[in-house]
């Protein structure tokens, strides 16, 4: 292959690890790419899998769901090394976020060149399929042609993991030092590939970042799979007994039968792409994979995780990052945990005690992120994981707050990336331009990659940082000055939980004025 070179570092891609999934391989499990002859030319990347148009707000935007073309021929991965040829580094393969929807490992926030080249990693993203195209349960069914056919764009990244384990000595990578690692839809792929017993062996640490419970603690049940597999046929016009039809449709038409229609006495006309992820089979998922308890399968495995302090601000309408009063903080707090002003203002007390400098919004919009599933995961990973007692789990919360338009967004979901990419000064629109960004990024990324080299975060940057027991919770907050702080706010997460147990039967959480496809940022 002849790739690039950026910065001192090397860049090999669209490199294909699969054959291309169409045709008669539609909806079927991946298969090794063809080999070549000759030199390969890999200075440009792959497509991205198709997938709907996801609007996002600008500080996000394309940095995250990535831009160019998109084909089925998508079956590609993307190399940055300090040097091919030589060297034996730590190899950290990202999985991109999008939830199981949107997204591409070719995102401009996941650009690696500075973790690679400051850090002497080799750094991995992948592009794999998503949506139906990766999730539609087929083998749910019953025909024996497609009794395969599930989870496949899981299987898609076990495929490029298996990649790396045989190819990646070539770029001067490490095959035995495998790192996975993801941040919100990516942390649910990390989480679900450590509960896959056909990936064991792939990798050898992973990092989750800002997930949430069902897509990523849990999969789907086969019987809801099976459901929303009929929804989509009927959708297209299709019964059980056409499904090789499925594998001659165009690309746009099975596209638009996922996103919003006219709704009918049987379909509610919603957007369906978001229902489409991994399935508890049986086989290729046996189980979910932290719920009751965190797979065995990937016990020996560090696990480092963690979340942003206000993970739910994209996904807000603005008014609702504006200045409120004390009447509204409690309208909010009361709407928000679906519980009486008394309550309300109890909670509100709370907060303020250990936040006296906060804002109305702020403690509204940190009770918000404090009641959501991506915080919920955090904790509850943090710890099943550490209850196995089989390798240390590391936890962290990231409360920095950036500048851009007027500091409304906080410490925004998906923040933390252009600091654990160590590349602030290509994402002023999401962080600024203030000097305290170089100082944090540096740590950051230094944790993150002394994690890949050694199973631990621990670095001279920072103060010494403890396994996450169920006793101690040792956690560290990134911000200006960070701290090894035991269980930060942990009157506040006791109370919520003790509320949330009297509301099992009510729904998921979801921000208050929170409208989809915005809010399905997973």
């Amino acid at each position: 292959m002849r790739g690039v070179s950026r910065g001192g570092v090397q860049v090999f891609k669209g490199i294909p690890y699969g054959a291309p999934p169409t045709g008669a391989r539609r909806f079927l499990p991946p298969v090794k790419a063809e080999p070549w002859t000759g030199i390969r030319d890999a200075s440009a990347f792959g497509p991205r899998a198709p997938q709907l148009v996801r609007p996002m707000i600008p500080e996000l935007g394309d940095s995250l769901t990535g831009s160019g073309p998109t084909g089925e021929d998508c079956l590609h991965l993307n190399v940055w090394t300090p040097a091919a040829g030589s060297g034996r580094r730590p190899v950290m393969v990202w999985l991109h976020g999008g939830g199981y929807q949107t997204g591409a490992g070719t995102a401009s926030m996941y650009e690696g060149t500075a973790l690679a080249g400051t850090r002497d990693v080799v750094l991995v993203t992948v592009n794999h399929r998503l949506n139906a195209f990766g999730y539609l349960y087929v083998a749910g069914l019953g025909d024996s042609r497609f009794a395969e056919s599930s989870n496949v764009g899981m299987l898609d990244i076990v495929l490029a993991l298996e990649w790396v384990r045989d190819n990646i000595a070539a770029f001067g990578g490490d095959p035995g030092n495998v790192t996975v690692f993801g941040e919100s839809g990516g942390a649910a792929k990390t989480y679900m590939v450590m509960a896959m017993p056909r990936a064991k062996g792939l990798f050898h640490r992973a990092i989750a970042q800002s997930t949430l419970v069902d897509m990523a603690v849990r999969g789907m049940p086969a019987d809801d799979a099976v459901r929303n597999t009929e929804g989509l046929l009927t959708r297209l016009g299709l019964t059980r007994n056409q499904l090789d039809r499925l594998q001659s449709l165009p690309v746009e038409t099975i596209l638009a039968a996922q996103d919003r229609v006219p709704a009918t006495a049987d379909d509610d006309g919603a957007l369906i792409a978001t229902r489409f992820y991994p399935v508890v089979d049986g086989r290729t998922l046996p189980a979910h994979p932290f719920d009751p308890v965190a797979p065995a399968v990937s016990a020996d495995v560090p696990l480092l995780v963690g979340a942003t302090e206000t993970e739910v601000t994209p996904y807000m309408t603005a008014d609702l990052l504006e200045p409120i009063d004390q009447a509204g903080l409690r309208r909010r707090v009361r709407e928000t945990l679906r519980v009486d002003d008394p309550t309300a203002e109890r909670v509100i007390a709370l907060y303020r005690s250990h936040r006296p400098a906060a804002s109305n919004t702020d403690l509204a919009i940190i009770i918000a992120t404090d009641n959501s599933v991506m915080r919920h995961s955090g904790h509850m990973t943090s710890e099943r994981k550490a209850a196995l007692g089989r390798a240390p789990v590391y936890a962290y919360y990231f409360q920095w707050y950036t500048p851009v338009r007027e500091g409304k967004l906080r410490s925004m979901h998906a923040l933390e990336l252009p600091f654990v990419f160590d590349h602030v000064d290509e994402a002023t629109y999401m962080v600024g331009t203030g000097q305290d960004r170089y100082a944090l990024a540096d740590r950051m990324s230094a944790a993150w990659a002394a994690f890949a080299r050694t199973g631990s975060p621990n670095h001279p940057g920072l103060p010494a940082w403890k396994p996450f027991t169920a006793s101690e919770r040792a956690t560290m907050v990134f911000d200006r000055e960070c701290r090894v702080v035991n269980d930060p706010y942990g009157e506040e997460r006791r109370a919520l939980a003790a509320i949330r147990e009297t509301q099992q039967d009510l729904p998921a959480f979801a921000p208050p004025g929170c409208s989809a496809p915005v809010c399905l940022n997973r």
